[in-house]
């Protein structure tokens, strides 16, 4: 299962003004645009374009926060994913109690809102926003909703609220017009833009609309059309905004196939994590705990297998960790997108064999500074590596980051980075653990050997059994 559709061709590319006048054309869709913060940049595009009497029945801006506040309710904050939805929830709800009797049946209700932080005077602030649409695909309908977070990476403030009112527009052509295709919806977001002014790192679909549609999904399509470099949901499925997500938190990061989780992966973060709580800018401190896949790895066999993918997902949820989906293939580009979020400290685990792929120069040839820039970049911000040992299963040698085998010309390199501590070698581990390798696994599960089950927790079991993931057969 691959995300084209081989029903439906992509629709040409309209550009903003005129999906912007075929909503307003729509005689069906009427409604509320309510924007706070950047001034009332997707409003001001149906009102331009003409014919605009016929869609919008109210244009609003609750920028003082007292008045927000009184419309809306009080905020913990005013640009974040719950003001925007008592924003949403507040002026639909108003719509239907006024106009649902007198036109209810030919019209289909809409409440359009936004709440976004732009580029201020001193350029200091965080350029980001929440953007939303509750709507009725049809008249009577019952309520669906997409919610976006965007960044806005335009130097300039005119700029960035010229880019707010494009997605604004995509968005609320695409909840009409492609609510049934919402891979192509998703693909249209940016019509107009380009991933070098808009970044979108969280979608969320709702509602009858769309109960059939899996927001793991929509989520790994984000990164796969470079709308962001990752993305996250929780071991519930829910979709995650990172900057929320890692707010203020310590974060531990462990990159890996997950096909399937194992005891090994669990014992892995386990030991990282006794190690890691233990620093003493992070004792005390609730320590986010994170299951990475990279896009690389989701592309081994040349594109994206959606059940295995899926299959993925499921184990990790099952034994309740959050998953991100990433292009940064690149640690110091993992490290360097998860400072953005956090000043907190950062820290990653990996096996020994990945720690030696780590000390490979060819990974590094497109950096003007190769290998010496990567690291630089990677630990600047005293970022912690946690080296759990490798079994050699041929020799029985265990192989840990004291005995690694390093390039001469690197090992001075290591060796500061190990003994500035940079590096660190795990010793609180199962030994039993050592034994069990994930491609193994995987194919004794397709084997039909049960002795698969002793090497992964009784949850990633349960779930590998009742769904028939990797190529599980019963008996």
């Amino acid at each position: 299962m691959h995300f084209s559709s081989a029903t439906s061709p992509t629709p040409p590319t309209l550009d903003t003004h005129k999906k912007a006048l075929d909503v307003n054309l729509d005689a069906r869709r009427y409604g509320t645009f309510a924007e706070i913060g950047a001034g009332q940049e997707v409003v001001r595009w149906f009102f331009r374009v003409g014919a605009g009497a016929g869609t919008i029945a109210k244009s609003m801006s609750a920028y003082d926060m007292k008045v927000s506040d009184a419309i809306y309710g009080r905020a913990s904050r005013y640009v974040c994913r719950e003001r925007l939805q008592a924003m949403l929830d507040y002026e639909h709800e108003l719509n239907l109690e006024r106009l649902r009797d007198v036109r209810g049946d030919t019209t289909a209700f809409f409440a359009f809102a936004d709440t976004v932080s732009a580029r201020n005077y001193h350029g200091t602030n965080e350029c980001h926003g929440w953007m939303g649409i509750k709507f009725q695909a049809h008249p009577r309908d019952e309520d669906s909703e997409i919610i976006i977070h965007v960044r806005m990476l335009d130097d300039e403030a005119a700029l960035q609220q010229e880019a707010l009112g494009i997605v604004g527009v995509n968005l609320i052509h695409g909840a009409f017009n492609l609510y049934h295709e919402p891979e192509l919806l998703v693909n249209a977001l940016l019509d107009g833009l380009s991933t070098s002014r808009i970044e979108i790192d969280m979608i969320d679909f709702s509602g009858i609309a769309f109960r059939h549609v899996d927001n793991r999904l929509m989520s790994l399509k984000l990164v796969e059309l470079g709308l962001t470099g990752a993305a996250m949901f929780s071991a519930a499925g829910e979709v995650l905004q990172p900057s929320e997500f890692f707010y203020r938190k310590p974060i531990l990061v462990e990159r890996g196939s997950f096909r399937p989780v194992c005891n090994v992966n669990l014992d892995m973060l386990k030991c990282a994590h006794d190690e890691f709580s233990q620093l003493p800018n992070v004792k005390d401190k609730e320590v986010v705990q994170v299951m990475e896949l990279t896009m690389n790895n989701l592309k081994s066999t040349g594109s994206i297998d959606m059940r295995d993918f899926l299959a993925r997902a499921d184990v990790m949820a099952s034994c309740g960790m959050p998953v991100l989906i990433s292009d940064y293939f690149q640690y110091f580009r993992l490290a360097a997108y998860l400072s953005r979020y956090t000043k907190e400290n950062i820290a990653i685990t990996m096996g020994a064999g990945s720690l030696m792929d780590l000390f490979d120069e060819q990974y590094y040839t497109g950096l003007q500074g190769g290998i010496l820039e990567s690291f630089g970049r990677l630990f600047k911000n005293d970022l912690k590596i946690y080296v759990y040992p490798l079994l050699d299963s041929e020799t029985g040698e265990l192989i840990t980051c004291d005995n690694l085998e390093i390039k001469p010309e690197l090992k001075n390199l290591y060796n500061y980075l190990k003994d500035r501590g940079g590096i660190s070698a795990l010793h609180n581990y199962d030994p039993e653990c050592l034994k069990i390798f994930s491609r193994d696994v995987l194919q004794r599960i397709k084997n039909g050997d049960s002795t698969w089950e002793s090497m992964v927790p009784s949850c990633v079991a349960a779930v590998i059994r009742e769904k028939n993931y990797f190529a599980f057969r019963p008996a």
